[in-house]
């Protein structure tokens, strides 16, 4: 049983999207209403969606700004999340995977993240990674593995080895860089 769709507006291309720096970090635009309608549904317009929700993460030079969006197999957005949404040291994954109704079969559903699950955490006893894998998403879509700046993450690997299917859209990297520019240097590995 999947969550309704959220109403959602037609999200505009990358390229007219205000940089990082001009969107407030206590941004009060609803998460949903920077989403692409159910009609466009391929990986990148769901990472650029992401991507969007990624802006609205306040910039903290400890944490990166990730955007998170789950969408089941029918298109429909079921939640979104960002870092820091509801607590400075919520994820995004965690923040989206949250607001699912307990129960809900995601075996069809995808996670759009803007950056690599985590694999380890100091501030919750469970990672992204470990999240993903007990809410039984089936697919997690991803721009940057994370960068050796905070942690030492396997999450792809370690998605792939419970089974969930894991596509990376190297492509977009550097739009994720754009976005955390205020905690990554130029060039950085990731």
């Amino acid at each position: 049983m999947s969550a309704p769709a959220l109403p959602c507006a037609v999200l505009p291309p990358a390229s007219v999207l205000p940089p990082a720096s001009v969107v407030p970090a206590a941004a009060v635009v609803p998460a949903a209403s920077l989403l692409p309608a159910a009609s466009v549904g391929s990986d990148v317009d769901w990472m650029h969606a992401a991507l969007t929700v990624s802006r609205l993460a306040p910039r903290v030079d400890t944490r990166y700004a990730v955007g998170a969006i789950v969408v089941d197999h029918d298109g429909s957005i079921l939640a979104t999340g960002y870092t820091g949404e509801t607590d400075p040291h919520e994820h995004a994954e965690e923040a989206a995977l949250a607001k699912i109704t307990p129960g809900t079969d995601l075996s069809r559903a995808t996670i759009y993240t803007t950056m690599e699950p985590c694999t380890h955490r100091r501030s919750r006893p469970a990672s992204c990674t470990r999240l993903v894998v007990a809410a039984g998403l089936g697919r997690v879509v991803l721009a940057l593995r994370e960068p050796l700046h905070f942690a030492d993450c396997d999450g792809v690997d370690t998605l792939r080895l419970a089974g969930v299917d894991v596509v990376e859209l190297p492509d977009l990297a550097h739009h994720v860089r754009d976005v955390n520019a205020h905690v990554l240097t130029a060039g950085q590995a990731g």
